[in-house]
């Protein structure tokens, strides 16, 4: 069965057509309208080997945030609904990626627990025009509608770009591991893990 899905968002500040597949390539078409978050965006669908299409039109003449707050959304959402029941998936992603002089550290669970942990302090307020913050409200959609415990932690760095960027390719390795069939397991995930507090 392949592991793919469609998500239609319009609301007032953004119009989003997002497809994402699980089981991919690495293949990206992004029109986000937010430069530095295509970027991300493909190094995410890079390193994971997801396929990610996104259109995006948002009110980037205002600010980054509605536009990439909402696709956090849209590929939360996407990532829940190309797992369906979880059946056989290894649950937990662990990975450690250095850009440069920075090392950031991405662990998942996808317990249908919706949690962000972040720690990281980095030293810019901005990349080029895109606001720094925006990475903590893009990861913490992402967690809330894929439902997943997220834990980002960077441990050092100097350039924020790099900082960044060692998040995002985490980020897609410990997904990809995550979501990867143990081809010895054929319970569902919910008959396994979720019958507990």
């Amino acid at each position: 069965m392949e592991r793919t899905a469609t998500v239609k968002r319009y609301t007032n500040e953004t119009k989003i057509d997002l497809d994402f597949s699980i089981d991919g390539e690495g293949k990206t078409t992004l029109e986000t309208g937010v430069p530095f978050l295509s970027h991300m965006l493909d190094l995410f669908a890079k390193h994971g080997q997801f396929d990610l299409k996104v259109d995006a039109k948002g009110d980037v003449e205002v600010d980054g945030h509605h536009t990439t707050e909402d696709i956090g959304i849209c590929i939360g959402q996407a990532l829940r609904d190309a797992l369906g029941d979880k059946k056989g998936i290894k649950r937990y992603g662990n990975a450690f990626v250095p850009m440069d002089e920075a090392l950031a550290q991405v662990v998942i669970d996808l317990s249908n627990r919706p949690h962000l942990e972040m720690r990281a302090e980095f030293p810019a307020q901005q990349v080029g025009t895109f606001d720094v913050e925006l990475v903590h409200e893009f990861l913490w959609k992402l967690a809330l509608e894929a439902r997943m415990n997220l834990h980002v932690i960077v441990h050092y760095g100097k350039n924020t770009h790099h900082m960044i960027e060692a998040v995002f390719k985490a980020l897609g390795r410990a997904l990809d591991e995550a979501t990867t069939i143990d081809a010895g397991k054929r319970r569902s995930f919910n008959e396994r893990d979720v019958v507990r507090d």
